[in-house]
């Protein structure tokens, strides 16, 4: 028995619906999903990329930081010795001129107080004169 006209036109029809899917349909599916495959490809590629150098960039950034702290310590250190420098020159220069002031003050004092020792002998001495001649009621010798 042969198959009727019906299922030979089924069966051509068939084979032309999956020629023309395929070559309509599936082709520029298939076409599309591998182009779409390979720019994910690129991009995650490009993002690889682009985060390694971003890691290099920001190791770069702290290495060159840590440079900075390091140099800006350097120098606070540096201003902070020569800062005490100075403080302990001007401190020194301070006692000398307050050293010298109080010698000069007591060589003052000292010549002073020998001045006073004289005058009030002196007037002593006056005094005791004048005592005696009161008492006496004449001059002493």
């Amino acid at each position: 028995m042969l198959p009727s006209l019906a299922v030979f036109w089924v069966v051509l029809i068939v084979l032309l619906l999956a020629f023309v899917l395929g070559r309509g349909f599936f082709g520029p599916l298939n076409r599309v999903m591998r182009e779409r495959e390979a720019a994910i490809r690129s991009a995650q590629e490009l993002a690889k990329s682009s985060a390694d150098r971003a890691r290099e960039a920001a190791e770069q950034f702290e290495q060159r930081t840590r440079a900075a702290q390091a140099d800006l310590h350097r120098e606070m250190e540096e201003n902070r010795r020569l800062a005490n420098e100075r403080r302990a020159a001007s401190m020194a220069e301070t006692r000398r001129d307050v050293d010298a002031q109080l010698a000069d003050a007591h060589g003052r004092l000292t010549a002073e107080a020998a001045a006073a020792r004289v005058q009030l002998e002196q007037e002593a001495d006056a005094l005791g004169e004048a005592i005696a001649e009161r008492v006496l009621g004449r001059k002493a010798s």
